[in-house]
């Protein structure tokens, strides 16, 4: 009952905001798609433009073949980032990042195989701050393209 007399205030007085019409959709959706992917551009290009330093990254990670993962990751986290941003295929891109930092992160966070202490904590952080980065990919996986004021 209080939902039904809630939902009913509220539509008789939206307007505006309250009415899901947000000025300047498409350039706040945009600026937050900017947020998601920019520790994924600037990853891609230090990598890109220092290679030796991310095969280091990786091969201390104890994944097979560095150079390889290391070359797949630049592709992923700059293509990806672009498919989203461009909007071209922006749920593939989306979906894309969130399942590659779903791998990185359960690589390079491993809180709980750290004993207790700052790095484990920092590490713990690290960890569930990039489960937030992939509940962001979800959501434009979920919304799409589909950025227009209503």
């Amino acid at each position: 009952m209080l939902g039904i007399l809630t939902r009913r205030a509220m539509q008789s007085r939206a307007v505006g905001w309250e009415a899901g019409r947000l000025p300047f959709r498409p350039v706040l959706a945009w600026l937050g798609m900017l947020g998601l992917c920019a520790a994924y551009l600037q990853g891609g290009l230090d990598k890109l433009f220092g290679p030796a330093a991310a095969i280091a990254e990786t091969a201390a990670l104890h994944v097979p073949m560095p150079a390889l993962a290391t070359a797949a990751t630049v592709v992923t986290e700059l293509a990806g980032s672009l498919m989203v941003l461009a909007g071209w295929h922006r749920r593939l891109g989306a979906l894309w990042l969130a399942a590659f930092t779903a791998v990185a992160n359960m690589l390079a966070n491993a809180w709980w195989s750290v004993p207790a202490g700052p790095l484990r904590t920092a590490m713990e952080n690290g960890f569930f701050e990039h489960i937030g980065l992939i509940g962001g990919f979800v959501l434009i996986v979920i919304q799409g393209s589909s950025v227009r004021n209503r």
